[in-house]
């Protein structure tokens, strides 16, 4: 009884997520989506294959990292860097993955207590440890070759499905003839390859490197496919296709300047300028004012506005607030490269970047390296008192010895003068 209860409580609350009032204009239903008179509609069935199509996304990925990019990076001379191992202590261990990675100094000094090391020796530890974690170059680069391949290859395949297209070229051809509008095989794919994608990134969150816009990376990620599977399911798929492929036409200049960057050419300075002006002209301008006055201002005109109309919106909208934050570091990367003083991108890893990592792993040699000279002068330092000593002692030696003789003959002659003061008249010496 209690499942019976339960099912029914299920199949209402599913009735009412797919109401129609909910995600369809007032005059359309669900089965003015189904399959007829020629037309084939995106049906929410087609969006379970982007799961195992994930996968085989992460396994195409691995493969290629390991047997195309790696090798690549070798050649463009990037290699693996070596971390020094930090040594075993449970104390510091404990503390480094439950608490804080970068503890404070009155922490230091308890920890310094509890592990029985100096606090220079738990400062050192942790440098170490933080070290061992921190992602190579070589990681980066790979990392960036993967998602440079795919966003070209996103790219020109959607340039080859939208180019032909009447709404490609005028945004009111989006709406005509909604909803009554049949799906493409090339829509199909595009759309299945760039969800399947953002879900794979999403997979791989715990061991991609983390920067800076973690956080804004996975609420685009989430944003993205919110916004695809939506768009899919009411039939917004041109509209869909036109925000996917103004994406991707920055996000290739991107990744392109992050590979010249890590292999330390100076493309990647024009690639980074190339890739601002599109950024700007693509996310700041041509989305706002085109795609999203596209899906704000004329669909009224055919429907009036329900609550899918406004979820799409604000979906879009969020994506232009991560635009708006995005362009505000890219502005301040341009604004330190004019002036000569960028060293490094605003997006870097939110550990410590390859140059801080640098510069710690040098002043930890000359740290150590004068630990040890002082060790050294220490060692020669007392080897150098100790001979000092024995000779000393030995000096004294001789003149205690010396002293002893001249003593001996002073009182050898004191008492021959005694005895022959003292000596009989009749006495010959």
């Amino acid at each position: 009884m209690s499942s019976e209860k339960g099912g029914g409580m299920f199949y209402t609350l599913y009735e009412w997520f797919w109401s129609d009032r909910i995600w369809l204009p007032g005059n359309l239903t669900w089965a003015d989506l189904e399959d007829k008179d020629g037309r084939i509609y995106a049906k929410v069935s087609h969006l379970y294959v982007t799961v195992p199509y994930a996968f085989i996304f992460l396994f195409i990925r691995y493969l290629f990292e390991r047997w195309i990019a790696t090798p690549f990076a070798i050649f463009a001379g990037i290699k693996q860097r070596i971390h020094r191992k930090a040594e075993d202590n449970p104390v510091l261990e404990f503390y480094y993955t439950t608490q804080y990675k970068n503890p404070t100094q009155a922490d230091i000094v308890g920890l310094s207590k509890k592990s029985t090391l100096s606090v220079r020796q738990v400062e050192r530890w942790f440098r170490k440890r933080r070290s061992q974690d921190r992602p190579g170059v070589l990681k980066k680069f790979t990392e960036a070759s993967w998602r440079f391949v795919f966003y070209l290859s996103a790219f020109f395949g959607g340039i080859a499905t939208l180019y032909d297209k009447e709404w490609f070229y005028d945004t009111r051809e989006v709406w005509t003839g909604f909803p009554k509008q049949s799906m493409l095989e090339s829509q199909y794919w595009y759309y299945i390859l760039e969800m399947s994608f953002y879900a794979s990134l999403l997979f791989s969150v715990t061991f991609d490197v983390k920067r800076k816009d973690f956080k804004e990376q996975i609420i685009h990620h989430l944003a993205t496919l919110v916004l695809l599977s939506f768009s899919w399911c009411v039939n917004f798929i041109r509209v869909g296709t036109l925000v996917m492929l103004v994406h991707d036409a920055s996000d290739v200049l991107l990744e392109s300047a992050k590979l010249f960057n890590y292999a330390k050419w100076e493309t990647c300075k024009t690639l980074f300028v190339l890739f601002a002006i599109v950024f700007m002209a693509t996310r700041l301008i041509i989305y706002p004012f085109w795609l999203i006055h596209c899906t704000w201002v004329y669909p009224i005109h055919y429907y009036p506005a329900f609550f899918g109309y406004y979820f799409f919106n604000v979906m879009l909208i969020i994506l232009l607030g991560l635009h708006i934050f995005w362009a505000y570091l890219i502005l301040r990367m341009i604004r330190k490269f004019m002036t000569g003083s960028m060293t490094r991108d605003e997006r870097s890893d939110n550990e410590e970047d390859d140059e801080e990592e640098e510069e710690e792993e040098k002043g930890e040699e000359e740290e150590e390296g004068d630990e040890e000279g002082r060790s050294t002068e220490d060692q020669v330092l007392k080897q150098h008192k100790l001979c000092n000593g024995l000779a000393a002692d030995e000096g004294r030696t001789k003149v205690d010895i010396a002293d002893y003789s001249l003593q001996q003959k002073i009182h050898t002659g004191h008492r021959l003068c005694t005895d022959i003061k003292h000596r009989p008249k009749n006495w010959q010496i």
